[in-house]
């Protein structure tokens, strides 16, 4: 038992498609009604609940009636956009029976690319939760193409990562058709064994995740170990579990050892540097030398000009930055003072000469430690 899950207050829970098809073409009426009773309770519990959910591409097919899998995007938008007010019409309808209202957000990558965008979402979606309401969340496919800037999450394992991060959920549950991360694919290894807890996502555990696919989903564990690996950077916890086994969603919400179980990599952080960290908004990098990443990581310093040796990407000032050492290792992030081009003629070279490279000075912090996050 996890001592821990006393404090799973909020928690966010995420669908999979092979989950709520039960491995058909359809979704499966029965399967959803029973994670929306577990759910109900956790709600009659004073928990506080968000469900990321897949399906609607799976549901638009139903509709339709077609079985043939299409692969091109503009075709899964259409299925999309006639699957999705069903699949949400669904949910109303069971959570109906519990008297729990049911609201539904969309939202595309682009809607958190910038500052504004962010708080928004997170207002609703923190709003929504005060007024006890569960809000069924999904990606915006009708107008998410990620061939185009990277404008989609790519997969609602990625985009509940994040909404565990807009809304300081304390728990994520990824609720898929298979028990979790094995040591090797159980499909082709029956010997294959089940990890329980892992404590941080390395190379290893992404070599891993490589093996298991999903036949009607986006993502398979490869995603959802990328996105445990992103939620817990968050300090969130995360278990990815078969969303088929009994009473699943009660028993994770109590801390039993179902599934596999992620701890968190860090504290909670404030919502600005969580922001930050998520990689959305991020223009470029920054190279600095080892007496810069020493003041960065042990004394909690600003960057300053001096120790910047290289910077790669094109941003104005304001923007978020990577910060790496020498070494290729990844320190955190910033917000900069000065634009990449400014930066090209000040890197390496002393605060007071600033002024004097550039014909004005923002001040001799590049990026100032009240502005950065250092992991």
């Amino acid at each position: 038992m996890d001592k821990s899950a006393t404090a799973y207050k909020r928690i966010v829970a995420k669908f999979g498609t092979g989950l709520l098809t039960g491995g058909s073409e359809r979704l499966d009426e029965r399967i959803i009604s029973g994670l929306a009773a577990q759910l109900a309770q956790l709600h009659t519990q004073g928990r506080e609940l968000v469900i990321v959910s897949s399906g609607a591409i799976a549901s638009g097919r139903q509709k339709l009636g077609l079985t043939k899998e299409l692969k091109d995007i503009p075709f899964k938008q259409v299925l999309a956009s006639v699957g999705q007010h069903r699949l949400v019409g669904l949910y109303e309808r069971l959570f109906g029976r519990y008297d729990i209202t049911v609201a539904q957000a969309l939202l595309a990558k682009a809607d958190l690319l910038d500052r504004a965008g962010y708080l928004n979402a997170r207002n609703t979606l923190l709003a929504l939760l005060e007024l006890r309401v569960i809000c069924v969340v999904n990606e915006n496919d009708v107008v998410a193409v990620d061939e185009l800037h990277q404008a989609a999450f790519g997969d609602n394992d990625n985009l509940s990562a994040m909404v565990a991060n807009l809304i300081d959920a304390d728990l994520l549950m990824i609720l898929t058709d298979t028990a979790g991360l094995h040591t090797a694919d159980p499909h082709r290894h029956p010997d294959a064994q089940l990890i329980q807890q892992v404590e941080r996502v390395d190379l290893k555990i992404e070599r891993l995740a490589a093996n298991t696919a999903s036949r009607l989903g986006t993502g398979g564990m490869m995603t959802k170990v990328a996105a445990a690996k992103l939620a817990t950077s968050f300090g969130v916890t995360v278990v990815i579990a078969d969303g088929r086994e009994s009473d699943v969603i009660l028993r994770l919400a109590r801390g039993e050892p179902v599934g596999t179980r992620f701890l968190p990599t860090s504290s909670r952080r404030e919502s600005r540097k969580r922001w930050m960290l998520s990689g959305l908004s991020t223009k470029g990098r920054l190279v600095v030398d080892s007496g810069a990443a020493q003041a960065l990581k042990q004394k909690q310093r600003s960057l300053l000009a001096a120790g910047i040796k290289d910077l790669e990407g094109e941003f104005q000032r304001g923007a978020i930055v990577n910060i790496y050492d020498p070494e290729g290792v990844r320190l955190g992030c910033g917000i900069t003072n000065y634009s990449s081009a400014d930066i090209k003629t000040i890197k390496g070279a002393h605060s007071g000469k600033i002024v004097t490279l550039l014909g004005y000075d923002y001040g001799s912090e590049v990026v100032h430690r009240n502005n950065l996050v250092v992991l």
